[in-house]
């Protein structure tokens, strides 16, 4: 039995306690979060409630000032990797549950995840996040053979540095053989922390609502020390899952010592086919109000956004918390290469190529980033919060992605992109403060109009 980690009647009574707050109670959290120490449930709940329009602005404000002063601009981009879809579980809101009787399920071989890879690859991913159902057939063994494939494929302009996982909760044993995989980060998502709700959408294993919360405990004994957090918004009061998840953040830090690595906020998207409507419809004013809350009350940890949204939510979003997005997405087993959009998990409504998406990126002065080098360096878990938790993380994140988007500029350019990349490549240059990290990060720079390429922090 997993310890209590998630306390529904305390945070019910945040909610009710916390309704209509005084504008002096707002003004007071939001001077607190200047500290960027995060937040306690009460003055998150004080966030969540706050209705005038004045102070869902200062809020916004306070946001992205947190946002700026811990990650700085960069923004880092990823694609996710479906390689299977047959799942046991029957969850009301998923396309791949187990009586879908319409989808045309695949698994995909060895040869073609590697060709899914070099696809990624040639667009110009360095990140990936590895995705499958759970089932017998997609044991862990297949998992972790299909890691080693895609970082073996290579590609005329590279190849994959990192892989995330995000798959179903399992054991300790299983965890393990992650770990030695050479994984990034261990992403799972409770979907709702509201346990009526969570066991009224779920069948099959993943209905064990005990299960899944106490997976993240399992992968850090594990020795896996970078986790991700995240909920289907739309399943259940979205006030009510923004305290748990600060509550799981809470809770992670005090047992483990480390907090999650990254929070996802994947809004519900149906595909076609799924029937489920959200009982808890999130507008994108309140989707916009999460992203903030959670980046004043867990400064650290990244902050995940995907192509469910729209092109123009995403951009709003990217100002004020989120430091990581998918982008140029499938959500198909084998959707790469493919016109087969039928079979998607979810419905995606950023379909733009990765050029476009960087593009944009440029013309808001963000800061196109596909770095791996934490992982790689072992800032990890401990030592990553040691650095983020100050606001010190953008000491590297800076030149890192100043590095990888030079790569991206010089094998993948499109259409003027070149050149407003290389002004904005040197705007952020001469902003390092540091003169022997930014002479460093010059002479790098050079190397890699030479053809030097994967160098980092």
């Amino acid at each position: 039995m997993n310890p209590i980690i998630i306390d529904q009647e305390k945070i019910e009574g945040v909610l009710k306690k916390t309704t209509n707050p005084s504008a002096q109670d707002v003004l007071a959290v939001l001077a607190k979060a200047k500290e960027k120490k995060g937040l306690t449930l009460e003055e998150a709940g004080v966030l969540l409630n706050l209705e005038d329009p004045g102070l869902k602005g200062k809020l916004f404000e306070s946001a992205s000032r947190i946002k700026d002063e811990i990650y700085g601009e960069r923004l880092v981009f990823f694609a996710p990797i479906y390689i299977s879809d047959y799942c046991l579980n029957d969850c009301a809101y998923c396309n791949f549950h187990s009586s879908n009787v319409g989808l045309a399920r695949k698994r995909l071989s060895l040869e073609e995840i590697e060709e899914q890879a070099r696809l990624l690859i040639g667009m110009g991913h360095k990140r990936l996040l590895l995705e499958c159902g759970e089932n017998v057939c997609n044991d862990i063994d297949y998992v972790v053979s299909a890691i080693a494939r895609i970082y073996a494929a290579r590609a005329e302009k590279g190849n994959i540095r990192r892989i995330n996982v995000n798959i179903a909760a399992t054991s300790v044993e299983n965890y393990r053989k992650l770990k030695a995989a050479n994984i990034g980060t261990y992403q799972l998502f409770q979907e709702t922390y509201h346990c009526p709700t969570y066991e009224k959408l779920h069948r099959g294993p993943k209905a064990d609502y005990e299960r899944q919360i106490g997976a993240h405990l399992r992968a850090f004994e594990a020795g896996l020390d970078d986790l991700g957090l995240g909920v289907l918004f739309g399943l259940y009061d979205w006030r009510f899952e923004i305290l748990a998840l600060i509550e799981h953040s809470q809770y992670m830090e005090k047992t483990l010592g480390v907090g999650p690595h990254t929070i996802s906020v994947p809004r519900f998207c149906p595909a076609p086919s799924v029937g489920y409507q959200p009982e808890y419809p999130v507008s994108d004013e309140d989707f916009l109000k999460i992203i903030a809350v959670l980046r004043l009350a867990v400064p650290y940890t990244g902050m995940i956004i995907s192509t469910r949204e729209t092109p123009e939510i995403r951009r709003q979003a990217f100002k004020i918390g989120i430091s990581q997005a998918s982008a140029a997405s499938s959500a198909s087993t084998g959707g790469y290469g493919s016109q087969v959009k039928e079979d998607a998990q979810f419905r995606i409504q950023d379909e733009r190529p990765l050029y476009e998406v960087i593009k944009s990126a440029i013309e808001d002065n963000l800061l196109p980033s596909f770095c791996t080098a934490c992982y790689r360096r072992g800032r990890t878990g401990e030592a990553f919060m040691e650095l983020s938790k100050p606001g010190e993380i953008h000491n590297f994140c800076r030149p890192n992605g100043l590095l990888t988007f030079a790569e991206y500029l010089e094998d993948f350019c499109h259409n003027g992109i070149y050149e407003k990349g290389q002004a904005l490549i040197n705007s952020y240059l001469n902003q390092i403060s540091d003169p022997a990290l930014r002479q460093t990060t010059q002479e790098r720079l050079k190397k890699i109009k030479e053809g030097k390429r994967d160098l980092y922090f």
